[in-house]
């Protein structure tokens, strides 16, 4: 594992990037005609944010291409080997949080920390989506079941037997979404922060 090129690593990183700074929640609601979603709710390019909207159909398509964007960079440099599919991982998953097209800011990752999770161990995927489902039925809050589950995400890695590059990565990655969720426990913590399917009004035309 530890082979791997420099130069194969490095483009590995690269495409998943590229492939994650896809700000696929503007795109969508943009064509839409919503306009920008930076200007409604959080400000928050993801999934969440475009529930807000109203449009629950537009959320979803977020949401699966958000996921899918990492789960596709993955797969790719997997052909490489998994230290290859590893950094691609990261690289999609720091593209969709700072993508150079929006001046490196973009959402707080949970749709592609997922997608990527699915590609590197799908068991671990069902038990984040199976902790976020619970928690967010029981609080209806987003970002509390995405902190809760991608905190455990390293853990549960380690149970089941992943090695210590990928407990590490995912526990970096997880720091870095619970850091761009600065802002959300902040709200938690004083009971302001918005529950999962409200509505936010649409900018001013």
């Amino acid at each position: 594992m530890l082979e791997t090129a420099p130069l194969v690593l490095i483009g590995a990183l690269a495409l998943g990037y590229l492939l994650g700074s896809i700000p696929f929640g503007l795109v969508l609601t943009r064509s839409a005609g919503l306009g920008d979603i930076r200007a409604i709710g959080s400000g928050n390019i993801g999934a969440t944010n475009v529930l807000r909207t109203g449009n629950k159909k537009l959320a979803a398509a977020t949401l699966l291409l958000d996921g899918l964007k990492g789960t596709v960079a993955v797969l790719l440099a997997a052909w490489f080997g998994p230290v290859a599919a590893l950094a691609a991982g990261i690289g999609a998953f720091i593209g969709h949080v700072f993508p150079i097209w929006l001046g490196f800011k973009g959402g707080k990752g949970v749709a592609t920390f997922l997608g990527v999770l699915l590609a590197i161990h799908w068991p671990a995927f069902l038990v984040f989506a199976g902790l976020w489902l619970a928690v967010a039925y029981a609080f209806r809050y987003s970002s509390l079941a995405a902190l809760v589950a991608s905190a455990a995400t390293p853990v549960v890695l380690l149970l089941m037997g992943r090695g210590w590059p990928t407990v590490i990565v995912f526990a970096g990655l997880a720091a870095l979404l619970i850091a761009k969720h600065h802002q959300n426990i902040a709200k938690l913590l004083a009971g302001t922060e918005s529950r999962i399917g409200e509505k936010s009004a649409a900018p001013p035309a």
